[in-house]
């Protein structure tokens, strides 16, 4: 017989029980809820995807087999003795054959190609269909992947694949190692929990963990990491009610695209599809088994198993994974013996990401923040294509990574020191193809490129030079300067006393030769005749509008950015025609719908025969002028134009100039504002001048507008020349601007008097 308090202790256990289990069930009807709502509203974040410009080619190219070859592997492309599929290609001496992947540009898709490339090591000869004898005109490869615009506060970025698009050794290998009873587990697998304890008891310390993949999932998308019975119940709980209401691939899919496989800088690596990028820059469809088993080995530690820092140990993980791939059958001993012989194959640094290009990147970002919100740029997967050329930014980086430092180690400076930054533009078009924000071209910090604002110095010449020239029956480049002292009292009621460079005077000096002398008195004098108010409305015509109306303007008083001058030079460049600089091409949904194509917008602001002749006068810049040392580099016989800058105690070098297809900008100094001791010419200059050569940039041709008329000058007299002048030299003018009168050696000038008179007043 039970005595009266243990019955009541029973009943009162009963009570908690059945109290307990109510609330249990309470909480497990409130959690199926909350399972079913917010798996089915998670909204994955699809950073923007930021492309490079295609690489184009087409029989006559100027591309080498080495140089094409170099560009495939840049894309990821895979060398080897047979095609296997896309993204692979077969090199011989004097041909490539390819088998180009399909990708869906903003204008057309294009298929899957196999075609047969012949050429040599001048350009590209011609190119086939292989199989056929069908022709190919042009080409384009699939782009490369620079960059993404993910969230600030999350630093989340993933490329999202379906599970039918992933090759099927991914999950397999993946459901292998970490959770062998995927498919016939509820959420929760008492098997695996038996196996961990087992092993961990074994080896005295935790050496293996039992969550399932659902598990995993439940974590990484809806709890925190901290590591208590309750987090844990939660997750359990919620992982085999979630099994209730997904399938199993949705629940695999959902992973494939979530799992934490790393860290690029700021940036999280979510997801199988970004990881395949970022480790093999690669699309994870063209992966290998030994390939496949190094970011499965990643996914049990992405940090510890860091394949860039930690080689031997992720080899080994790598290895094992193999070895379980080989024993399941996954692979062939063939197979596991080729894989395990392989290096990991990573590439160095990240596969991507706005950490490859950043003040590119931050370009693209800047120029589309006015017609996007930022939740478009970071969640909504936009793709954008841009005008990046890989080859040119691959170029100006490695001109301003390699000369700065040589630079500061000329002038036995700290390393460190010095400071550059760059930017190169299409003539035709405004495009922006490179961009480089200081001499780490991956550091993600301060864009010297673009906000970096200084005096340009005697870059601003040109455009005073400019706005004498627009009126022929005043000034010419043969128009005698005066190079004498000025004292200019200014509003504030100091005086402003410029000094040549040199400290000396020149007396009367022809036009072209101030510009190209860099002559500071004679600017200024110029300048003030012409007014500051003129030079400050070529200057907007340009493209500037920013620029103070004072008279030091005339010598570069002006606080500008790489970029703003690459935007002023361009329009010098395509012969006064003004094009806002773009970096962007198209912007399509992640569905490939477009948004915007960004038009071409050209507007002629600035008269076409004096830019050419501001341009004839900036080519005697490098012929004989402040720029002369570029000619030991520049190949011979080539015709380029541009402008020395230097700023007041040495503070800035600066160089900008053209040909007939690039424009270039080049900036040295110091991030303190402190004296580099550098000037234009022995530094940017240094810098221009082998970017220009290393680019092939194609000289400007010298055939000059219908205004223009080329005419044969006396250089002592500035006079009409003829055979009777033992030296001459051809100079533009406006038509009916030209010299009427012939200079003193001229045999014309040996006529009658009344022919002489004749001649004045033609």
């Amino acid at each position: 017989m039970q005595s009266p308090l243990l019955r009541w202790l029973l009943i009162g256990l009963a009570v908690a029980l059945s109290v307990g289990l109510l609330v249990f069930t309470i909480f497990l009807v409130k959690l199926d809820g909350d399972v079913r709502t917010r798996f089915a509203g998670v909204r994955w974040v699809l950073p923007a995807q930021v492309y490079a410009a295609p690489l184009e080619i087409y029989p006559g190219a100027s591309l080498s087999m080495e140089q094409l070859r170099h560009e495939l592997d840049r894309l990821g492309y895979r060398a080897g003795d047979e095609l296997v599929g896309p993204g692979t290609y077969i090199a011989a001496k004097d041909s490539l054959r390819i088998d180009t992947r399909a990708f869906a540009f903003w204008d057309a898709a294009q298929p899957e190609q196999r075609i047969e490339v012949h050429g040599d090591d001048k350009g590209i000869g011609s190119m086939r269909v292989m199989g056929s004898d069908q022709s190919l005109d042009l080409l384009r490869f699939d782009p490369m992947l620079i960059g993404s615009i993910y969230p600030s506060h999350s630093g989340e970025d993933r490329v999202l694949v379906k599970l039918a698009d992933v090759p099927a050794l991914l999950p397999q290998t993946l459901i292998l190692v970490e959770d062998h009873d995927f498919y016939s587990h509820g959420g929760v697998s008492l098997r695996g929990i038996l196996r961990a304890a087992f092993a961990n008891l074994r080896a005295g310390h935790t050496v293996q963990g039992a969550s399932t993949l659902t598990q995993q999932l439940i974590k990484n998308l809806f709890l925190s990491n901290e590591r208590t019975a309750k987090r844990k119940i939660t997750e359990a709980s919620m992982a085999v009610l979630l099994e209730r209401h997904v399938s199993k691939d949705e629940i695999l899919e959902a992973y494939l695209n979530e799992v934490d496989l790393g860290q690029d800088g700021p940036r999280a690596v979510h997801g199988f599809g970004l990881a395949s990028q970022f480790y093999f820059n690669k699309p994870l469809n063209e992966l290998q088994p030994h390939e496949i088993a190094l970011l499965v080995a990643i996914v049990k530690g992405p940090s510890q198993y860091n394949p860039r820092r930690a080689v031997k140990l992720v080899t080994d993980r790598r290895n094992l994974v193999l070895k379980m791939m080989s024993e399941a059958g996954k692979i062939t001993p063939d197979e596991y013996q080729d894989a395990i012989n392989r290096p990991l194959g990573v590439t160095p640094g990240g596969g991507g990401g706005a950490a490859r290009y950043p003040a590119f990147v931050d370009l693209v970002r800047r120029q589309l923040a006015g017609l996007y919100q930022e939740q478009d740029l970071t969640n909504e997967g936009l793709r954008i294509f841009t005008t990046l050329d890989p080859r040119v930014q691959e170029t100006l980086e490695a001109r301003i990574s390699a000369d700065v430092p040589e630079l500061e180690k000329a002038r036995r400076m700290a390393e460190g020191t010095l400071q550059g930054a760059g930017v190169v533009t299409s003539v035709e078009g405004g495009e922006v193809l490179a961009v480089v924000g200081g001499r780490d071209a991956r550091y993600a910090g301060f864009n010297r490129a673009i906000d970096t604002r200084r005096p340009i110095g005697s870059l601003a010449k040109p455009f005073t030079y400019l706005t004498a020239l627009e009126q022929p029956d005043r000034y010419n480049l043969q128009t005698a300067l005066d190079d004498s002292p000025v004292d200019l009292k200014l509003p504030t009621g100091q005086i402003w006393s410029p000094k040549n460079f040199d400290h000396q005077l020149h007396g009367a000096v022809p036009l072209y030769m101030a510009l190209a002398k860099s002559y500071n008195l004679a600017t200024v004098h110029l300048g003030l005749d012409l007014g500051v108010g003129k030079v400050k409305q070529t200057f907007a015509s340009a493209g500037f509008e920013d620029v103070p109306e004072l008279p030091s303007i005339f010598l570069g008083a002006i606080d500008m950015s790489p970029f703003d001058v690459a935007q002023i030079y361009s329009t010098l460049a395509s012969s006064g025609y003004l094009t806002p600089l773009l970096a962007i091409r198209a912007v399509l949904t992640k569905d490939g719908q477009p948004l915007n194509r960004y038009a071409f917008k050209l507007k002629h602001t600035l008269p076409e025969g004096p830019v050419y002749l501001t341009t004839w006068a900036m080519h005697k810049v490098i012929e004989l002028g402040t720029a002369h040392w570029a000619t030991s580099v520049l190949p011979a016989g080539q015709y380029y134009a541009g402008k020395t800058g230097t700023t007041e105690d040495l503070r800035d070098s600066w160089f900008s100039g053209f040909g007939a297809d690039r424009v270039a900008v080049v900036w040295v100094g110091r991030d303190d504002n402190k004296p580099t001791g550098l000037e234009g010419a022995t530094g940017a200059l240094r810098i221009w001048a082998k970017l220009m050569r290393d680019l092939n940039a194609k000289g400007i041709e010298t055939l000059p507008p219908a205004d223009v008329e080329e005419v044969a000058v006396d250089p002592a007299s500035g006079l009409r020349a003829d055979p009777g002048c033992s030296e001459t030299v051809m100079v533009p003018f406006m038509r009916n601007a030209e010299p009427q009168q012939y200079a003193p050696c001229a045999n014309q000038s040996k006529s009658t008097p009344i022919d002489w008179l004749k001649s004045i007043f033609k």
